[in-house]
């Protein structure tokens, strides 16, 4: 790679990566923002509100393994400049995602009681989760759509607008949020029901402007005509970058509750320590987010182009830049260390907890960042969603969780040795994502020559 070609690469990512961190970022700051502001009115109206985000949470995982999906195979098809099958994959993902915030409009809407029964028995957190519920699950029927729109602008030359509109939804339900929970400006105070009506009252707004700005000159819109079109290799390869997704999501995401459910059982202070150092970990995160995202796109349209070659230097560049990124990281979250006590509101144990907490983080960001911009950046660019089922399956349920549990629930081990083992899948695989990268078996173009599919 030339100094020009590494000039143009550096500049293209850093153009999509700006905007996606700050869209990451932005997304981490509503859910600090919520639990703030509702703990502040009242315990159990901020525990009942977390509960029920759970299966808002389990809805944007689905969501999240369709437009990534999507991303993958439509940055190719960006490359290839096939602007015909991108918007079959775009009709493509409006039918799934559709069809999953109806199923769960229906039974946060109608059914909000019975769905808070299973994360808790309380009658007031259940009260609480299910008055959320009523009013924003109307939001969670359009958070799809929205979705389908702002993938396709990001795959498409349009980062930066995705990510303002997005970031502008954000905060605008951050500022509803103060008025309405708290009743600024003469409005009447809605606790519980004011988070809910500032979720729907963001969500509608970012709908209007995904579609709106859809309609410009150099946008994509769907082709409504081709809304139902059914093109059968094209849906095979969907589920194929798809299903490994949506599996990988769902063992991340029940696993990172576990961990929550192990240190919550440690006591007050751990559970205290560990809410504070997730929170600082999300805002770290979003650097790697950003760069796993930008990059992939970068990866995805040389790859779609058939430039195979390329791709993979990219991709080489990619991965060096992670392991810069994850040991920036870590010295920052080492340096933030005597704020972050300045500001979390603890007891001395818990202070104790969160140093060595945040200490034990600084590693593990390191493996993160390598992971992340790895795993979901380079090797999804090409296709390869399969290796991080695979290795969750094996380093988070088969060695992190396990241990977790035994340590804290049987052998009664010190805190650190337990969060240590809530940490350690993402150090314990980064030897298998090097062997596996230096394979190359992600340097693949997934796209498809239309005429000679036909003959």
């Amino acid at each position: 790679m030339n100094k020009t070609e590494k000039r143009e690469f550096y500049k293209k990512l850093i153009v999509l990566t700006l905007p996606l961190a700050f869209q990451s970022l932005m997304l981490a700051a509503v859910a600090a923002a919520d639990a703030f502001m509702l703990g502040r009115l009242d315990q159990n109206a901020m525990s009942g509100v977390s509960l029920a985000a759970q299966i808002q949470f389990i809805q944007n995982m689905v969501l999240s393994s369709v437009t990534s999906a999507g991303v993958i195979l439509g940055a190719q098809y960006w490359g290839k400049g096939d602007k015909k099958t991108i918007n079959d994959i775009f009709c493509l993902m409006l039918r799934i995602n559709a069809a999953v915030s109806v199923l769960f409009f229906v039974g946060c809407t109608f059914f909000p009681q019975y769905l808070m029964l299973a994360f808790a028995h309380d009658e007031l957190l259940v009260a609480n989760g299910a008055e959320y519920l009523r009013i924003a699950g109307w939001s969670y029927l359009l958070t799809g759509i929205s979705q389908c729109y702002l993938s396709i602008m990001r795959i498409s030359g349009h980062a930066t607008v995705s990510a303002v509109i997005s970031s502008g939804a954000v905060a605008l339900n951050i500022g509803l949020n103060a008025v309405l929970i708290f009743g600024y400006f003469g409005i009447t105070p809605m606790g519980v029901k004011g988070a809910a009506a500032a979720t729907l009252t963001a969500r509608v707004v970012e709908l209007i402007f995904a579609v709106g700005v859809s309609f410009g000159k150099s946008f994509i819109k769907p082709n409504l005509r081709r809304l139902f079109f059914r093109d059968k290799l094209l849906q095979s390869d969907f589920r194929k970058c798809c299903l490994p997704v949506l599996g990988a999501s769902l063992l991340w995401g029940v696993g990172f509750t576990s961990y929550t459910s192990v240190m919550g059982h440690l006591g007050g202070d751990a559970a205290a320590a560990n809410s504070v150092s997730s929170v600082v970990r999300d805002l770290m995160c979003c650097a790697c987010n950003g760069i796993a995202a930008g990059g992939g796109i970068i990866v995805g349209n040389e790859l779609g182009k058939g430039n195979l070659q390329k791709g993979r230097e990219y991709g080489d560049k990619l991965l060096v830049i992670s392991v810069i990124c994850g040991l920036i990281t870590a010295v920052i979250i080492i340096a933030l260390i005597p704020l972050t006590l300045i500001i979390a509101q603890l007891t001395e144990t818990a202070r104790k907890n969160l140093v060595g907490m945040m200490i034990i983080m600084a590693v593990y960001m390191i493996g993160r960042c390598i992971n992340t911009i790895v795993i979901n950046g380079v090797f999804a660019a090409g296709g390869d969603t399969k290796f991080d089922m695979y290795s969750l399956a094996v380093s988070m349920w088969g060695i992190a969780v396990p241990l977790s549990f035994l340590s804290a629930f049987v052998f009664g081990w010190h805190i650190y040795i337990v969060y240590i083992f809530t940490c350690i899948d993402e150090i314990g695989k980064i030897p298998w994502v090097m062997l596996h990268f230096r394979k190359h078996r992600w340097v693949k173009d997934l796209t498809r020559n239309k005429k000679e599919d036909l003959q």
